[in-house]
């Protein structure tokens, strides 16, 4: 990020609303809002590969859930934030990741301006590119502020997607997977 140039943006959106940056509590804004900005897009760049490929043998053949991981990004189309959780269930083939690597390849799709269909489908894509599991299925509820504070304003509605990848070998271990994924995220 240009950080010069993005502190000179919002100088001139502050002029442009009719502010006067150079009022007391305006001072900083821009350098505030630049940084927040680096950080809510710290995604973009980065590599999901490199969380991912820490690998354990485990030849169990059970499922693993990892449910609740707390995310926050920013809709492409308003940059305004969207936040949620996700919970990813994959079916390892003979190796597994540790758990905080699904929770930082969330963070890896989720910080950068972002649509909630494509990072749900990303973070599935990418589990099952570098895992090669059996199958991954991922679920991700969100609550959009550009559709709670703008537009049609209805807060509290929340916007559920679903990415599957590979096979579930039986109904039956979908309909756990969804059953513990919604419980989770209400």
């Amino acid at each position: 990020m240009d950080r010069e140039k993005a502190i000179k943006a919002i100088q001139d959106l502050l002029d442009a609303l009719g502010e006067d940056k150079d009022r007391e509590g305006l001072r900083d804004t821009p350098r505030r809002v630049a940084d927040a900005y680096a950080e809510m897009l710290a995604g973009e760049g980065q590599d999901a590969t490199e969380h991912l490929s820490r690998t354990f043998e485990d030849t169990s053949g059970g499922m693993v859930v990892e449910s609740g991981i707390s995310f926050s990004s920013l809709c492409e189309h308003h940059m305004m934030p969207f936040f949620g959780t996700v919970c990813i269930a994959y079916i390892p083939d003979g190796k597994v990741v540790g758990l905080s690597k699904l929770a930082r390849t969330v963070d890896v799709f989720a910080k950068r301006l972002q649509i909630q269909e494509r990072m749900t489908q990303q973070i599935a894509d990418e589990i099952m590119r570098v895992l090669s599991p059996n199958g991954v299925m991922v679920v991700c509820e969100a609550e959009h502020t550009c559709m709670t504070c703008r537009g049609v304003k209805r807060p509290g509605t929340k916007t559920t997607t679903v990415a599957v990848s590979g096979s579930f070998p039986d109904d039956a271990r979908r309909e756990v997977f969804a059953r513990m994924a919604l419980a989770k995220q209400q």
